[in-house]
């Protein structure tokens, strides 16, 4: 605001204000105030934000100033104790300068007058409560007041040019119109950006993470090359030619079968070493499918929160605000009926293992837990397996993608199967095993008694060489 145009508002507001007592005092914000003279809906309206200092009448609801309002700092506390009961005799605008007066009279055991100063002077915008004699009894923003005796700024070199009000109206109702504008660009400005920023944050964090979890999948290595590695180990137990922490073994996977040098624990036999590849296989092939999946989710996200991008520059184009709205507090997502919770899968009386492969195996303990695990739990394509001719436990391979079976695997169940037998303390025990849809269940028979249609056999040795979930 300029010179000529505070000289207008302090004219309308001398008419409108003189012998007002003053009531209620609001803080909209650390430096904008309104001031209640008993005006029914209008209220005198100060703020000295450096950026846009003003003063001015405006017309609200008083239900939604309270609405607005924080709470009072303790400049606005000083107000409201030494202005109480006080009216308004003057009011005031300095010649030659942007600074504005209101003297009020306080009649209590005696009559003191005290005067709001409101420096509406740009960088040097502020508020004092003085005394008679100019002292200072409070002032807004404390830093500025080095001196206990008022005294005005240095005036600025150069006047603001005069502001160009149009329109019907006073000129604080022409002020309020144009200042409300500007607040609403400068608030949706500010909210767009706010979210634009939280957006762009998002995305970042997602690139990131992505980025994070394919070195992970780096860190774990190939599993192929893992599993590769063990197979080449075993199948060079007798033939290996070790020189401390190096092994030569024939790659019988490459053309001409040449002859490679691997890397390996000097303290630990090929056997062991070949184990801990295979240990490396499973974790990074799980490491490698739950990362898989994850990196698709990030890719969804990511293309969620950049059409959201998109939309948002679209509306800031537009300057639509009730889509600004929309878009910040989106429409509540239908109710659905919340589903149980999924847990992992318990099955009684059934010991669980976990293959070298990754194969989950199964163990029935008792007769009616076998027949409950081979014809109840089981699926078609799951390998079934039983030492043959000895009594013991039913054991399944569960094949849920219904592809071969690695001999590992099968291999390791059977052990199990022997183990979980009459047989277990034989070194060596016959293994029958067949697909779970070759089985049949006898009319009458006991529990744990099935019939093959079709079978094959495998001699292991009895033992648990697979860890138990």
């Amino acid at each position: 605001m300029n010179q000529a145009l505070i000289q207008r508002v302090v004219e309308e507001l001398r008419g409108n204000l003189t012998g007002k007592f003053i009531g209620k005092i609001f803080q909209l914000t650390p430096l904008s105030f309104v001031f209640d003279f008993g005006l029914r809906g209008e209220y005198l309206f100060v703020s000295v934000d450096q950026a846009s200092p003003r003063l001015y009448l405006i017309r609200r609801r008083l239900r939604d100033l309270e609405k607005q309002a924080v709470p009072l700092t303790a400049f606005a506390q000083t107000l409201r104790s030494k202005l109480s009961g006080g009216y308004l005799v003057n009011i005031s605008k300095d010649p030659l300068d942007r600074i504005v007066r209101l003297t009020f009279r306080i009649e209590t055991d005696e009559i003191v007058f005290r005067r709001i100063i409101v420096q509406l002077t740009g960088r040097t915008a502020n508020l004092f409560l003085l005394d008679e004699l100019n002292r200072i009894e409070g002032v807004l923003r404390e830093h500025a007041a080095a001196a206990r005796t008022y005294e005005p700024p240095p005036r600025p070199q150069k006047e603001r040019p005069p502001a160009m009000l149009v329109g019907p109206g006073s000129p604080s109702e022409q002020l309020d119109a144009h200042f409300t504008a500007l607040d609403a660009v400068k608030r949706f400005d500010s909210r767009a950006k706010d979210i634009r920023s939280k957006l762009t944050k998002s995305i970042r964090q997602q690139r990131t993470l992505k980025e994070h979890l394919q070195e992970d999948r780096v860190r774990h290595g190939d599993p192929e090359e893992h599993k590769r590695t063990g197979d080449l180990l075993l199948a060079n137990i007798a033939t290996a030619i070790r020189d401390g922490n190096k092994v030569r073994i024939t790659d019988y996977y490459t053309e001409g079968a040449p002859t490679i040098e691997i890397e390996v624990d000097e303290n630990q036999s090929l056997q062991d070493e070949a184990a801990l590849r295979f240990r490396q296989y499973t974790k990074a092939k799980r490491a490698s499918e739950e990362i898989a999946a994850r990196l698709q989710q990030i890719d969804r996200e990511t293309a969620d929160l950049e059409r959201r991008l998109q939309q948002l520059d679209e509306i800031i184009q537009s300057r639509d605000e009730a889509a600004l709205e929309s878009f910040e507090k989106p429409a509540p997502a239908p109710r659905v009926p919340a589903k149980k919770s999924s847990k992992p899968e318990k099955i009684p009386g059934v010991r669980r293992y976990l293959s070298t492969d990754g194969y989950e195996i199964l163990v029935g303990r008792a007769a009616r837990d076998n027949d409950h695990l081979t014809f109840r739990v089981a699926q078609p394509n799951d390998l079934w397996m039983h030492a043959g001719d000895y009594p013991g436990s039913h054991v399944v391979v569960r094949n849920p993608t219904r592809k071969e079976i690695p001999q590992r695997t099968i291999i390791e169940a059977a052990q199990l199967a022997g183990r979980f037998s009459q047989a277990s303390e034989d070194t060596k025990v016959v293994v029958h095993y067949t697909e779970r849809k070759f089985l049949s269940k006898p009319k009458k028979a006991a529990p744990g008694l099935v019939r093959m249609s079709r079978f094959r056999s495998i001699t292991i040795e009895p033992k648990e060489s697979v860890s138990r979930l």
